[in-house]
């Protein structure tokens, strides 16, 4: 196989201490991957550069892939290259419990689904500004029965979805659910009773393309009937697809129901390029001290093998994560243990020995 090339950003305040272990931990396994970390962030800040120097943004665009840090600030024009520049539409976010997580649920047993998020648009393309600033262009509020002008002064934020964006990331979703051993069904989901004429495009056009998909079982919830399902029977799920904005606070929601952010992976996919990073934060309260949880940071390392075409190699790293919880040791104390990101990490290496 071709030699891979990936591009490392360890990131802010804790992220370093679970990124590059987890790079030694993939370098230890033998595989023909290099990773290369371009100065980015603080260290290009430090080194008198841009955050965002030609140089890393060069060795992006040489790359396979990029394996990314979660950041405080100083790396974030390099993540919004990473989102807009390459165009990563599908973000997609596993939530799968294992024995030994922390849930605060009586019975997780069986949660097995995937969010899809919409990574481009929405409220994310930051169409924000003073409401003075669209004087004059006759908007009108259907539901408050008056002019924009009358609510002055204030602010805005545009709300945008485009036929193309949706297209892409609901046959993303339903082309997962056909991958995926699992139940085959498609939710969709976000407010079109409300927002009729943009979520409502969102619903419309999942509704022609569930159509294609005989095969898969589909359904949809208005966003808030949504989140009471994923509660109440999140057992139910499978690949649930949506605008940006309820995708990034619904995934971060279903992080919490099998034991937090310290446990969930993600990946950014475009048409010809992906990003991986775990969910969670920087840390910055917890950075120095040896005890963030290097769980979402493994689980997304494991997702960017898997995109590599190295699915064993990715098989084995989560079978060494779930070896590890099962064995209910060397666990961070998010997970109520008393052990360190070291020692997390060590265990990791001796379970990938013993298979």
């Amino acid at each position: 196989m071709k030699n891979k090339q990936v591009v490392v950003v360890d990131g802010d305040d804790a992220s370093p201490e679970v990124m590059i272990p987890t790079v030694n931990i993939l370098e230890q396994m033998g595989l023909p991957i290099t990773f290369e970390r371009p100065l980015i962030g603080q260290p290009a800040l430090d080194a008198g550069l841009t955050g965002f120097p030609d140089e890393a943004r060069e060795a992006i665009d040489a790359s396979d892939a990029t394996f990314f840090g979660s950041t405080s600030g100083a790396s974030t024009a390099a993540l919004f290259y990473l989102r807009w520049g390459k165009q990563t539409y599908a973000n997609v976010r596993p939530c799968l419990w294992t024995p030994g997580y922390n849930s605060p649920l009586a019975n997780p047993v069986g949660i097995d689904f995937t969010i899809i998020r919409e990574n481009l648009e929405d409220l994310y393309l930051g169409l924000e500004g003073d409401i003075e600033d669209l004087q004059g262009l006759n908007f009108f509020s259907k539901h408050a029965r008056a002019p924009l002008s009358e609510l002055s002064p204030g602010k805005y934020a545009i709300k945008a979805i485009t036929e193309a964006g949706s297209e892409r990331v609901i046959r993303f979703a339903f082309e997962l659910a056909r991958k995926r051993n699992s139940k085959k069904r498609v939710t969709v989901t976000c407010k079109y009773n409300m927002l009729s004429t943009s979520d409502g495009l969102f619903l419309e056009i999942a509704n022609d393309i569930a159509k294609e998909y005989p095969d898969i079982e589909y359904d949809h919830y208005i966003i808030d009937d949504f989140l009471c399902r994923m509660i109440t029977r999140p057992q139910h799920f499978d690949v649930i697809v949506m605008p940006n904005l309820y995708g990034d606070i619904m995934s971060d929601g279903a992080a919490g129901l099998i034991g937090g952010l310290g446990l969930a992976p993600s990946g950014c996919f475009g048409e010809d390029y992906a990003y991986f990073e775990s969910a969670h934060g920087s840390a910055p309260d917890i950075a120095g001290k040896n005890v963030i949880n290097p769980t979402a940071t493994l689980l997304s390392a494991a997702m960017l093998l898997d995109h590599l075409s190295f699915e064993h190699e990715a098989a084995r790293l989560v079978d060494a994560v779930r070896c590890v919880y099962e064995a209910a040791e060397s666990l961070t104390p998010d997970q109520g243990g008393s052990g360190t990101t070291t020692g997390f990490c060590e265990a990791i290496i001796e379970r990938l020995a013993q298979n």
